[in-house]
């Protein structure tokens, strides 16, 4: 575009307050740093309750959005995977949501192999929000654990702080990225992309408030079996995850293949050498602790 320069063209506002708010964001970020491992107590990655209070109470629209996983069900085709990708617009070598394959020996003898559709788990006391210096994280309808891409800063403590891998920064932006339940979707009336796009109906997701609901009915039924789990309990995190399970998908057979804190899912993954090992090996994104 020629400029006039007499008349030259104002810089664009929308633009020019985003980048004065980054800037304001990560000066505070650092002063939320400093103070964050200055108090007693507190995990480094963690800040004061009074910095994520607010953005860990979901809006009161009646609604507890939650997922049901049927590992049962799930034959690996990817489905769920490529309907993300195309979604969400999530490079190559990324995800937001992906399949954990796993072979292992069973019980009564015989070999067998279990597919994990895998993505964030919208926990209840979400550690990411927790360690959210800048603010960006929080719950959304239906208590989703959302990114707010105009005030992240890429500082990946989320990163971090996460217990299941679910959270990628993207080099380009600068900005972590993770499921958000397709809420563009669900706002029209539609399930997320996954769901509607898997053909062995392996994934469920709902109103956890409303009793009728195709994900409230099938929990019920798998808590009357005994045949229902959440990953790694133990984190306190209150996961709105289920998984169904029974005696030939048993958790603890996969649960080590799932990424922990400071690693994201990774095309390793769908190595066939992978799939045999009876533990997750870090990927490339992988995050050390000394950095």
């Amino acid at each position: 575009m020629t400029t006039d320069p007499e008349n030259p063209t104002p810089p664009d506002p929308t633009r020019r307050e985003f980048v004065k708010k980054a800037a304001t964001t990560a000066l505070g970020a650092a002063a939320l740093g400093s103070s964050a491992e200055a108090k007693e107590g507190t995990p480094v990655r963690f800040y004061p309750e009074e910095h994520w209070r607010d953005r860990m109470t979901a809006p009161d629209d009646g609604k507890r959005y939650g997922w049901l996983v049927d590992t049962r069900r799930c034959f690996g085709c990817h489905g769920c995977e490529v309907a993300c990708k195309a979604e969400n617009d999530v490079p190559l070598g990324n995800y937001i949501r992906q399949t954990i394959y796993h072979d292992y020996e069973k019980s009564g003898g015989g070999l067998a192999r279990v597919m994990i559709p895998m993505a964030c788990q919208h926990c209840e006391d979400a550690p990411c929000i927790k360690a959210c210096p800048c603010g960006a994280l929080h719950k959304a309808a239906g208590g989703t654990v959302q990114v707010s891409y105009e005030a992240c800063s890429g500082h990946a403590t989320c990163v971090d702080a996460c217990p299941y891998g679910a959270i990628y920064i993207d080099k380009v932006a600068n900005q972590a990225v993770k499921c958000h339940n397709c809420t563009h979707r669900l706002e029209v009336g539609m399930e997320p992309a996954c769901v509607t796009t898997c053909p062995s109906e392996a994934l469920y997701f709902g109103d956890l408030n409303d009793p009728d609901s195709e994900i409230s009915r099938r929990k019920k039924l798998l808590e009357a079996e005994d045949k229902i789990s959440r990953l790694r309990p133990e984190k306190g995190t209150e996961p709105r995850t289920w998984f169904a399970v029974d005696s030939d998908h048993p958790m603890e057979v996969w649960e080590n293949k799932i990424p922990r804190e400071g690693e994201s899912y990774s095309p390793e993954a769908y190595s066939v050498y992978q799939w045999k090992n009876d533990r997750h090996e870090p990927g490339p994104w992988h995050r050390e602790e000394s950095e």
